[in-house]
């Protein structure tokens, strides 16, 4: 996944989405709100990406015997676990139940639950799996719960390095067979749809299959897509991403039968934002914006577009962008995806756009997505909107804003105050002004306004954002204004 993937996906899956809403001249506006939004969705998408059998630390309890002669080397075990020494942690849990076997921390099958884990992280894998057999044996209620994922991500890693016979033992629990009714028992079984590794180790077996090669774990895949009992929502979502990352000639076709006929709705709506993916799913995706009636399909099926890297889905975008049948907030999405993608034939289809449109709310997305195409022109172009009386005048304001955050010659946007008689325009352009304040021309600007602008409204918002510059000039400006 590219790094735009990353950054642009976050409009659709937190559902929040909002650079593109200019302020108004009265807001105490950041322009940083773009990228920041952008940045908190890179942390949600790219979370789907970290090393999938890499658990975080458990959670070790708290000493619970301090009586107990092995109370001090559980302490000294828990805290090499929670700085990362591994190599010693597993040895001092070692070293619990040889010399105190009826300690309390030995006796529960903490001590060799914990060597185990330990094991795992430092990479000795065929001692982990040792260990956990044993805890098998004689701590079975244990080796029921945190045993079983711990052995399935064992097993997991040993698969991908060839050990056969974890390898069937994967498919066995990815697939949900009597291997894992077995050891768990359907009264055991997590059937959230939230289930995660730590509590499902079916979870964990699929999540195995992700360095597994394609015409292995494909078949297991689909097996599990094609479950409908209730307590497979988590492992059907779980598989619409494996799927995702395997290029198979039938991947494409797997994710849009989900999205068809899966019976959970965040099911179906992730394996249309996986198709973004897929080369090649264009066709797709444009067959979901004509025939499906769900709009927030439509709305992952319009990002997934917007990752295809072929004209023709671009061309699919600006369809969708003009049916006036379409929700107005799909549109808007539509424009958005449109700017992002910085082509000839999108800016000049967005200003003839902007032109037809009666909509408010659809133009001023345009003005926002042309502003995002950086020397393209659209500086100009949007100046031109802010400076014609013709338009509306929210429309105008919201142009000169964007003109302004685009890299409009500070010189321009000051000498168009003199010209324009609007006070709220004046208003707008004293707003832009201040988002400048880097530029010596804008601050020279606001204290002229200051001094001798005769709307006395329009002098106090001068002196305001003159107020808020670490201009060295501005405290005796003040202080003479106040001493006047």
């Amino acid at each position: 996944m590219t790094m735009r993937t990353l950054l642009t996906a976050a409009a659709i899956i937190s559902s929040a989405f909002g650079v593109s809403q200019s302020p108004s001249v009265h807001d105490s506006f950041n322009s940083n709100v773009a990228p920041l939004a952008l940045v908190g969705a890179d942390a949600q998408l790219s979370a789907a990406f970290t090393a999938l059998d890499q658990q975080a630390n458990p959670v070790l309890p708290e000493p619970w015997a301090k009586a107990d002669p092995a109370d001090s080397l559980y302490r000294l075990a828990r805290e090499a676990l929670s700085r990362g020494d591994y190599k010693r942690a597993a040895e001092i849990f070692h070293g619990i139940p040889e010399r105190y076997p009826q300690s309390a921390y030995t006796t529960s099958g903490q001590a060799l639950y914990y060597e185990a884990f330990a094991l795992y992280r430092s990479g000795d894998l065929n001692a982990a799996r040792e260990r956990l057999n044993q805890l098998k044996t004689r701590f079975p209620a244990m080796a029921k719960s945190d045993g079983a994922s711990l052995l399935t991500r064992v097993c997991g890693e040993l698969a991908k390095r060839g050990d056969e016979s974890c390898a069937m033992s994967i498919d066995s629990t990815a697939r949900g067979g009597s291997d894992l009714a077995t050891r768990t028992g359907s009264q055991g079984r997590n059937c959230s749809p939230d289930a995660d590794e730590d509590s499902d180790d079916r979870i964990a077996a699929l999540n195995a299959l992700l360095q597994m090669d394609a015409e292995r774990a494909m078949p297991i895949l689909q097996q599990v897509l094609a479950r409908r009992d209730p307590c497979s929502v988590a492992l059907r979502r779980k598989a619409v991403f494996l799927v995702s990352q395997k290029r198979t000639d039938q991947t494409a076709n797997i994710l849009m039968s989900v999205a068809r006929s899966d019976p959970d709705q965040e099911t179906r709506e992730q394996a249309v934002f996986w198709l973004s993916q897929v080369p090649g799913s264009t066709g797709l995706l444009e067959e979901i914006l004509k025939g499906s009636g769900d709009e927030n399909i439509k709305e992952k099926a319009l990002f997934s577009l917007s990752q295809q890297n072929e004209p023709r889905a671009q061309q699919a975008l600006r369809d969708f962008a003009t049916r006036e049948t379409e929700n107005s907030d799909l549109r808007e999405k539509a424009i958005f995806w449109l700017g992002q993608n910085h082509s000839k034939d999108n800016t000049e289809f967005l200003r003839t756009l902007y032109s037809r449109l009666t909509n408010e709310d659809l133009k001023e997305k345009i003005l926002f997505s042309l502003s995002q195409q950086k020397g393209a022109g659209n500086e100009q172009w949007l100046m031109n909107i802010a400076v014609n009386s013709k338009e509306d005048i929210e429309l105008r304001k919201k142009a000169l804003f964007w003109a302004g955050q685009s890299g409009v010659p500070i010189s321009e946007i000051a000498q168009l105050y003199d010209r324009m008689s609007d006070s709220e325009m004046r208003e707008a352009i004293i707003f832009a002004l201040s988002q400048r304040q880097s530029d010596r021309t804008a601050i020279d600007k606001l204290f002229d306004i200051a001094k001798n602008e005769k709307d006395p409204e329009l002098r106090k918002k001068a002196i305001f954002w003159l107020g808020q510059s670490h201009d060295p000039r501005v405290q005796q400006f003040l202080l003479d204004l106040i001493n006047r």
